[in-house]
């Protein structure tokens, strides 16, 4: 092989350099990749919460499990009502004979979601020997993997799981990753939410399921 007489430098220091256009060239285009299968994952999670928002998988199960959402000093807040009064309406229907509330609270609050939960079926005719209440997990996670610890403690096999549609997704995904066989149910939307309401929630939830997979938290 003749090399050019420009390139002998380079042949002596282990290879001929590529120029520095290439270099570039490639950086770009590992940038556009790295891009693109950040926005197909991004799509993807889109089409999974989607699903699972519009999609009642409720059928018998050993439990009927609710995950927490805001309580206002001891009263549930709408969203928490709507959700107990959905897994009370699964309950009546026969789905299983077990209720399960999830939540903790403010450390400072006198109060818990899973309380107040297991309060309201209470008062709702639930008899309390068919409710258990957790009471100490502080977000979705904590929640799932204190299900789980419930779950086995118990003998439960299968569990329909209530929440609003949005979070079903990302619920269903970290209750397998611990181990439980789970069918998702979301409780009914009274009216219709702003546009802006259903984009912060659809957001939120992208990004608390991307940063769960990546283990950011």
């Amino acid at each position: 092989m003749i090399v050019p007489r420009d390139n002998l430098r380079a042949v002596r220091r282990g290879g001929v350099r590529a120029p520095k256009g290439a270099w570039k060239r490639g950086l770009v285009w590992i940038a556009g990749t790295a891009i693109a299968a950040a926005l197909a994952w991004v799509v993807w999670v889109d089409t999974q919460i989607q699903h699972f928002a519009r999609r009642d998988e409720a059928r018998p199960a050993d439990a009927i499990a609710v995950f927490g959402a805001a309580e206002y000093d001891g009263r549930p807040s709408p969203v928490l009502r709507a959700r107990l009064d959905h897994a009370l309406e699964l309950y009546q229907r026969g789905i299983a004979p077990l209720m399960i509330t999830l939540g903790g609270g403010d450390p400072a609050d006198r109060h818990s979601e899973g309380g107040v939960g297991h309060d309201y079926l209470l008062a709702h005719g639930v008899p309390e020997a068919a409710i258990i209440a957790e009471t100490e997990s502080d977000n979705t996670e904590e929640s799932a993997e204190r299900l789980a610890v419930i779950a086995r403690a118990n003998g439960l096999q299968n569990i329909v799981v209530v929440s609003d549609g949005t979070h079903l997704f990302r619920i269903h995904a970290i209750c397998e990753a611990d181990g439980l066989q789970v069918y998702t149910s979301p409780r009914p939307v009274g009216r219709s939410i702003p546009r802006e309401q259903r984009m912060r929630r659809l957001t939120h939830e992208i990004a608390s399921y991307i940063a769960w997979r990546l283990r950011l938290h």
